[in-house]
């Protein structure tokens, strides 16, 4: 092949075994893969790993689960290792780049798995797990040393810590952190040490918004250097960073050869072993028709996935959809709206669970992330992104297993997007096993269900508030705006099928004449929260109000209406985005205050104690005088 040209693999070939690969692999690494469990090469491995170790740039699309994360890792491991002598210390010898921070640690994960193998390197993994105090020893022969590179456990200032004291030469994260590291003046990536690059699921790199970080981690490597791409959809936005930032990249797509009797039909962009079917039900009978199908399996899922559009979503849904599922069922909700801790407990809860689990999630979870033995995902909202779709499904069916994938779709123009995943090349086909058969009635139980939980507590009411108008904004910026259009919702329907006690005020809903109560009763004065912290502030500005302390809400005129609504985002918007920058300046105060007080002496602590008292007394004096002058003030004479 001439340099610069394509070279597309679809894979048809069967896997060649692992000792079949030219250049060899080293022994422990036949080892390694074969002890995890990986007995022969998929397709995508078997096309890139010859082309990587050849010292070529790849830009590699393959399907999901078809073991991109090995396609990479084995030959990047096997060229640092092949070295004549051991990476410099403070010198980087090769970057992997992931879009989120599950994702990077997943790839992390798989490198110290395989690493552990390697004699050499497998002595040093203490050290880098903190077994040791001290830093990790230097060697005569090439090591692979992996880092970690992701915000949410550790700081900047701890990264470069960890960088110095160790020297690792390989560097895992996602761009903000690997940005930041490599700014330092003590990181060297010099084009005689630094190998390769690698960015994984690349166009999600630039839908995220990562584009200026990636073009600054390009700027710190050399340009003589290796280069991959791997996706499983190669967008148009990637092709930019492939001009850039590739010389003469070799292109390999495997994609998966349906066959129809002796006819090979279409490439599908998912794996064979994935069944993609939908279900047409009003939003009401969406959460009955997903408890039937846990329910009716001829096997009961072991781990699922349920996708929601929004993060408020996945915050309300996690306290009622409990109430709806089969017996058995635990619930595990996952968004990236949650601290970086919670993430990672709830993403290490789904994992290790022994029992029936349901991961409740947005598309935080739809890519990258290899979650073993996913039977069953079910997508209660069509993603916004047709191309989400592919990754959406493809977290079943992953390395040859069998998986089902269902998107539920009201009736009406929604059933459009099944012609539309066809002509994607993405074709689904109605459920037909197991039978799903759902009713009005059980429309109304279920509803019935969640306004009961909803009652017990206001606060529940206000997250189905928040929820219900985030789902409604993503609903109306979904790109394929023939099919999804907000004007043809019914909205009594969905309002009955979230189970909200009111609906709220939208602009969406500002010419529906339907009833806004949605048919519910409720003493909203008598209506309290389970916090009580809240419900005392809500009945001390109730009671100000009822004795005319408090000036009654006045009815906003429609030019008002007009002004705030040209001014100001949407209220939930706006209120999501100010609570977490509150939850996040607070964060950061607690933690400067804590580092500080670790630092300081006894003494030291003594004199704070005393400079406090001190800032105590003037503000009490302060707050004393400003009473007095209240009290004293008679008003203006004549």
């Amino acid at each position: 092949m001439a340099p610069g040209k394509v070279a597309p693999s679809r894979g048809r070939s069967n896997p060649r075994a692992w000792d079949a690969l030219t250049p060899p692999l080293a022994e422990w690494i036949l080892e390694a893969v074969s002890t995890m469990g990986f007995k022969q090469m998929t397709p995508v491995q078997a096309a890139t790993m010859p082309h990587f170790l050849g010292n070529k740039d790849v830009v590699v699309e393959a399907v999901t689960g078809s073991g991109k994360t090995l396609a990479f890792l084995l030959p990047l491991v096997q060229k640092l290792l092949r070295l004549e002598e051991p990476t410099k210390r403070h010198h980087v010898a090769a970057i992997v780049v992931a879009p989120t921070r599950e994702l990077a640690v997943q790839i992390h994960t798989v490198l110290t798995s395989l690493l552990a193998f390697h004699p050499e390197s497998a002595e040093l993994l203490p050290y880098l797990k903190g077994e040791e105090d001290e830093k990790r020893p230097a060697t005569s022969t090439p090591v692979a040393v992996p880092q970690l590179l992701v915000g949410g456990t550790t700081t900047v200032a701890q990264d470069l810590s960890f960088f110095l004291r160790h020297s690792p030469n390989i560097l895992v994260g996602s761009p903000g952190r690997l940005v930041e590291l490599l700014s330092s003046q003590h990181v060297h990536c010099p084009q005689f040490s630094f190998e390769a690059l690698v960015l994984d699921e690349a166009d999600r790199l630039l839908d995220l918004g990562f584009k200026p970080d990636l073009q600054k981690i390009i700027s710190h490597l050399p340009k003589q250097r290796r280069t991959g791409l791997f996706s499983a959809s190669v967008s148009e936005a990637v092709g930019e960073i492939i001009r850039v930032g590739l010389r003469n990249p070799v292109k390999i797509e495997v994609k998966v050869k349906m066959k129809d009797g002796g006819a090979v039909l279409e490439d599908r962009r998912t794996p064979a072993s994935l069944q993609m079917s939908y279900v047409v039900k009003p939003a009401s009978q969406k959460l009955p028709a997903l408890a039937q199908l846990l329910d009716r399996l001829p096997v009961r899922p072991q781990r699922s996935i349920v996708f929601l559009s929004t993060c408020a979503a996945v915050d309300y849904f996690q306290h009622v959809l409990p109430e709806l599922l089969p017996e058995g069922f635990r619930l595990v909700p996952l968004h990236g709206k949650h601290p970086a801790k919670v993430r990672e407990k709830n993403f290490t809860r789904f994992l290790s669970s022994v029992s029936p689990t349901v991961l409740l999630t947005t598309d935080l979870a739809a890519r990258g992330l290899d979650i073993p033995q996913v039977d069953l995902v079910v997508q209660v909202d069509a993603p916004s992104d047709p191309k989400v779709f592919i990754h959406r499904s493809g977290r079943a069916g992953r390395a040859g297993r069998k998986g089902l994938a269902v998107v539920m779709l009201h009736p009406g123009p929604e059933e459009d997007y099944v012609r539309f995943l066809d002509i994607r090349k993405t074709p689904i086909t109605p459920l037909a096993k197991p039978k799903i058969e759902t009713s009005q009635d059980d429309a109304d139980a279920a509803s019935s269900k969640i306004r009961e939980l909803v009652r017990t507590d206001r606060g529940l009411h206000d997250k189905a508030q928040r929820a219900f108008v985030s789902w409604v904004r993503s609903y109306a910026a979904h790109q394929a705006t023939a099919i999804f259009r907000a004007g043809d919702l019914d909205w009594a329907d969905l309002g009955h099928g979230w189970g909200l006690l009111r609906m709220p005020k939208m602009p969406e809903t500002k010419t529906w004449d339907g009833d806004k109560t949605l048919g519910v009763e409720m003493d909203w004065d008598t209506y309290e929260y389970k916090d009580k912290t809240r419900e005392k502030a809500r009945r001390e500005a109730l009671e100000a109000e009822r004795s005319g302390e408090a000036p009654a809400r006045r009815k906003m005129t429609d030019d008002e209406l007009r002004r705030k609504r040209k001014k100001n985002e949407a209220w939930s918007d706006k209120l999501e985005k100010e609570e977490v920058r509150v939850e996040r300046r607070e964060k950061r105060r607690k933690k400067r205050e804590a580092e500080m007080a670790s630092r300081m002496t006894a003494e030291e602590k003594m004199d704070k104690a005393r400079l406090d008292e001190l800032i105590q007394q003037v503000r009490r004096q302060n707050k004393a005088k400003a009473e007095a002058a209240d009290d004293e003030f008679e008003g203006f004479g004549d």
